[in-house]
């Protein structure tokens, strides 16, 4: 029998100061966490905050902006910091999940080609089953060499690498529906 828990990856005040409210996908996004968090709570599936902490700067402690985005109001199960791009490294996640017997997770969050993908692809690597639902997760266009690519190319470039090698790619009502 799986055992499962949500990880709820970055979902922090700390992006405000990147652009997150003035994102056009910002309110799918909310609202597609929003029911993947009350699904979870309503089968008893953990769900555990991740933030990610720097030195200086609005990802610092000091910044005061390292708590929850306010439209997030739900009791985590645990909290963890991490300082790297994957939430197993010197957290104390891995122990954590392994001492509940959960064997299965749901990856959500902010920036999904990277804390959300790379902590999926180091759950994978550790073993665990992975689900990442795409639509609860959120990213912000990025240029590399003169090219933007865009949330969407983002999202599909990491739904691409991803499935069948490191994690299931679901949307909040294809995940319940098994």
């Amino acid at each position: 029998m799986s055992r499962i828990a949500l990880l709820s990856i970055d979902v922090q005040c700390s992006f405000n100061a990147r652009g997150y409210q003035t994102l056009p996908e910002t309110p799918l996004f909310e609202a597609r966490l929003l029911q993947l968090v009350a699904e979870c709570q309503q089968r008893q599936i953990p769900v555990v905050d991740i933030f990610h902490v720097e030195a200086e700067g609005p990802f610092s402690f000091a910044s005061g902006q390292v708590q929850r985005l306010p439209f997030l109001t739900h009791q985590p199960a645990e909290v963890f910091h991490k300082h790297v791009h994957n939430a197993f490294t010197d957290t104390g996640l891995d122990r954590w999940l392994r001492e509940r017997d959960i064997n299965q997770l749901i990856i959500s969050g902010l920036r999904s080609e990277q804390c959300c993908e790379t902590t999926a692809r180091v759950a994978s690597d550790l073993g665990y089953q992975v689900s990442f639902i795409t639509e609860a997760t959120l990213t912000m266009p990025l240029t590399w060499q003169d090219q933007t690519f865009s949330v969407n190319d983002l999202r599909t470039r990491t739904e691409a690498v991803l499935a069948n090698r490191f994690a299931d790619i679901h949307t909040v009502a294809s995940l319940f529906a098994e």
